[in-house]
């Protein structure tokens, strides 16, 4: 999960040994890593938040959506904040509400209450998470940005992968709580380095788009809800159908405010190139597919297999710590042959692990049947997610990468949340908690359907055009790392 970089226009220097690189990367990747960890942490912890606080499948996956969904539709309106009042001052705001929600979070005595916290969080993450990479481009010198870009990038990779391991670790040793009071003593400590060592900066003239805002948000949350509430209401529902059309309507009026408003929070004329369409949907597919699959997976192992949290945690690692290892590949990869191909392979292994997972999975499935399955989803998604944000990047001129980073961001966000809601959908309809069979009966069909998304996703990776590597350095591109030099042909 990457933030949405833009540029630093004006700085306020900062007293001497404030706002070095050592100390703003430090802060920086903290922050990133407490927020990246939130995305996945709570998937483990699921079976016990259900045993402890009741709620049905929908309300497990409010548990998750309401952090994605509001992070991603907050995402750019949480960078525009901070361009216009304060980086510092903004980045200090959401990391202080971020906190507090995950003390919150941690105490709430029901269900409903966890699930407002979390989207509290979600609220604090998407002012916090955009800045980072600002922060840290206007603390560290251009020469040395590559290395810190690099190493921001490899602890968020690293919260992703420890996030399932580290959510059943603590539910299992101590509870379910703790994967929420975790954030609070970081938080604390870098709220005061954050004041002390950070420099200040604005980007004047900066716009914020509220009317955009509300629509995207409320369109969003419009549509997950209605999916959310399918199975136990029925697809013909008035619940059900206000939400979903009253959603469809809304997020169709912010399309038409992207072409039509001087200054949109996402620029509707960014997708006439095929590039950036062709990347974006993929990347929304990607995640609809694999975000769904592993929330209901990591469920499997628990309420089906038997493992404990932890046991869970570890097994998933395979999944979600292959980009550790299979990520510098990729990008040798993409040196060599370009961004597409890679993109598209990762998206086929990602399709094809969901599908033999679809073919063997059983109540008394043993873990090396599912190994190859976990190897092959993992390395698909370590795959695609290594050339993506330069795909991205390249596709849109320097001017406006801090923009098409912070949409590609809030679609990736989007897409998990629209997942879990899709996916989880079909396991209500065709299954249930009931038994070990039954989870089986619902996850089957869920995991096929997870599978078509990324086929889809695939095509849409085959849309992009035909790049190859760039023999020097692209200027002006924050994303520049030695994997991310890419170069249009003609």
């Amino acid at each position: 999960m990457e933030a949405t970089a833009t540029s630093t226009d004006t700085a306020a220097p900062a007293p001497r040994g404030r706002a070095t690189a050592g100390w703003a990367l430090l802060i920086t990747s903290v922050a990133g890593f407490m927020a990246a960890l939130d995305n996945l942490v709570v998937t483990t912890a699921l079976p016990s938040i259900r045993k402890d606080l009741g709620g049905a499948l929908s309300d497990l996956e409010w548990t998750v959506n309401a952090y994605t969904l509001t992070f991603a539709v907050l995402l750019m309106f949480g960078a525009s904040l901070g361009d216009r009042f304060g980086r510092r001052k903004l980045f200090i705001t959401g990391l202080t509400i971020f906190t507090g929600a995950s003390a919150a979070a941690a105490m709430a005595p029901g269900i409903n209450e966890l699930i407002a916290f979390r989207a509290v969080q979600g609220v604090g993450a998407a002012i916090m998470m955009p800045l980072t990479l600002t922060l840290l481009s206007a603390a560290v010198p251009a020469e040395r940005r590559g290395a810190a870009f690099g190493i921001w990038g490899a602890v968020n990779g690293l919260a992703v992968a420890s996030g399932p391991l580290i959510g059943g670790s603590l539910t299992e040793h101590i509870s379910w709580q703790w994967i929420f009071w975790l954030n609070v003593p970081l938080g604390l400590l870098l709220l005061p380095l954050a004041r002390m060592r950070l420099a200040e900066s604005t980007a004047p003239g900066a716009r914020l788009d509220g009317r955009g805002t509300v629509l995207i948000s409320l369109g969003l949350f419009g549509i997950v809800f209605g999916l959310v509430n399918a199975t136990s209401h029925g697809w013909t529902s008035a619940r059900v159908l206000t939400g979903l059309i009253a959603g469809g309507i809304l997020v169709a009026a912010f399309v038409r405010h992207g072409m039509t408003a001087r200054h949109p929070m996402l620029p509707m004329r960014l997708f006439r190139g095929r590039a950036f369409t062709a990347i974006n949907a993929s990347a929304a597919l990607m995640f609809t597919g694999m975000f769904g699959a592993i929330f209901l997976l990591s469920q499997f192992l628990q309420t089906v297999v038997g493992y404990t949290p932890t046991e869970a945690g570890l097994r998933m690692l395979p999944w979600t710590g292959m980009p550790m290892i299979v990520a510098p590949i990729a990008g040798f990869l993409t040196d060599r042959i370009g961004g597409k191909p890679v993109v598209a392979a990762g998206l086929a292994l990602q399709a094809i692990g969901l599908g033999w997972f679809a073919l063997i999975i059983s109540p008394d499935v043993s873990y090396a049947a599912q190994l190859p399955a976990l190897i092959l989803s993992g390395t698909g998604m370590a795959l695609f997610i290594a050339p993506a944000t330069s795909l991205v990047m390249s596709s849109v001129v320097p001017a406006e990468q801090g923009i098409a980073s912070g949409a590609n961001n809030a679609l990736r966000e989007v897409g998990g949340a629209l997942g879990i809601a899709l996916l989880g959908s079909i396991f209500a309809a065709q299954g249930g908690y009931e038994s070990a069979a039954s989870y089986v009966d619902g996850l089957v069909p869920a995991l096929w359907v997870g599978a078509a998304i990324l086929t889809a996703g695939f095509l849409a990776a085959l849309l992009l055009p035909h790049r190859r590597p760039a023999r020097g350095p692209v200027a002006g591109n924050l994303a520049d790392a030695p994997g991310d030099r890419l170069q249009k042909v003609g």
